[in-house]
């Protein structure tokens, strides 16, 4: 009795506690370290994590098991994988949407969709319906969920990517045509001459170009990828990431710290240096 009572609540409380903060690792990573571009990216992304745990969970349960019966194992393998996917994919979307909101990535902005992931998987784990309509249900839901994510995403995109470049053009003509003076950062930045040496306050005006050059470069692979268009691998990005780290030596933390305000340095245009990156 006391065995059939620690299996009844570990399989419905215990394990969904377990695995989705397992799961969650990963993806907590990637966010945390601007990899995930949008809440689409984050859904898929976080499907994929989950679909893998459910690979390998029904991996060990075959070579565990008696049982070989094919239909058993098709339920088991499309339905732990729809759950392990779908509960991931939400807690990305929503984790994601807190980060955007609040600018901020710390830890506190992922316990909500952990706590819904942990419900959901709770949920499923308690066998409340049959296994096969447990599996159409969760399979079209998700379905429905990441087309309307999809298109509110491709929204956000469209446009982020026709304000921001505007925004980046307007700011690199200033820098390159010498009238950054007549602009807030180049108040700003002429403000910093009495705490820092004339030679870093330069080097801050050269990363804020070399940024905003990748910054519109992305922006412009991106554009281009909407079109189906792909551009060959670019060499003088690679030289512009090596100019971006010598100026970021040469500025020091406390001199990154002052200019930050002035950098696109939102989760999506970080993520967007990422990738050019890569």
């Amino acid at each position: 009795i006391f065995f059939d009572f620690d299996i009844y609540y570990f399989t419905r409380y215990v394990a969904p506690t377990v695995e989705e903060i397992l799961k969650s690792l990963f993806l907590i990573y990637l966010i945390r370290c601007n990899k995930v571009g949008f809440m689409v990216d984050a859904a898929i992304r976080g499907f994929a994590i989950g679909a893998g745990f459910a690979l390998v969970e029904n991996i060990f349960y075959w070579t565990t098991l008696d049982n070989t019966q094919l239909t058993l194992w098709i339920v088991r393998g499309f339905g732990t994988a729809a759950m392990h996917g779908g509960t991931m994919a939400i807690f990305g979307i929503i984790s994601k949407s807190l980060s955007e909101r609040k600018d901020k990535t710390n830890l506190v902005i992922f316990l909500p969709g952990l706590v819904l992931s942990i419900i959901l998987h709770s949920i499923f784990n308690h066998f409340i319906l049959p296994p096969l309509i447990s599996t159409a249900i969760l399979l079209s839901t998700f379905s429905l969920l990441v087309m309307a994510i999809f298109h509110q995403s491709e929204k956000a995109t469209r446009h982020w990517l026709g304000s921001g470049l505007d925004t980046d053009l307007k700011l690199f003509e200033a820098i390159t045509t010498g009238k950054i003076m007549n602009t807030r950062i180049g108040v700003y930045l002429e403000s910093l001459n009495d705490r820092f040496p004339v030679r870093v306050v330069a080097d801050m005006l050269c990363l804020i170009r070399v940024h905003l050059e990748l910054s519109m470069r992305a922006k412009g692979i991106l554009l281009m990828r909407q079109s189906s268009l792909k551009l060959p691998p670019d060499e003088e990005v690679t030289a512009m990431f090596e100019e971006l780290e010598i100026h970021k030596k040469s500025i020091g933390r406390t001199g990154l710290l002052a200019i930050q305000p002035y950098l696109q340095l939102s989760s999506r245009d970080l993520w967007q240096i990422y990738m050019l990156n890569n």
